[in-house]
């Protein structure tokens, strides 16, 4: 088989943003930039909430045995200019990346 290599968590984030003029896309590509290089958008899709206000839902590809856990993540998710919250809606352990 191939070489072992360290058991990954996807987690799933519900990022609200600011106001309803907030660019999503913008956000993403932000988010994208400031992660560490072990942690990867794997994806994300934009959830209606209500009024013309969409939050995004994002999918972040990590080390399962990440210093701190999920903590650095939400750190750098609520430095992203335009985010008014972040919140964590599951993370499971994956074996297909």
């Amino acid at each position: 088989m191939g070489e072992k290599s360290e058991p990954k968590v996807l987690v799933t984030l519900k990022i609200n943003p600011e106001d309803i003029d907030t660019d999503l896309e913008k956000v993403v590509e932000e988010l994208k930039s400031r992660l560490p290089p072990e942690m990867e958008v794997v994806r994300y899709d934009k959830v209606y909430v209500a009024f013309g206000l969409y939050a995004l839902r994002v999918y972040v590809l990590m080390p399962e045995r990440y210093e701190g856990g999920t903590e650095k993540l939400e750190e750098v998710v609520k430095s992203v200019p335009g985010v008014s919250s972040v919140d964590i809606e599951m993370v499971t352990r994956v074996s297909a990346f």
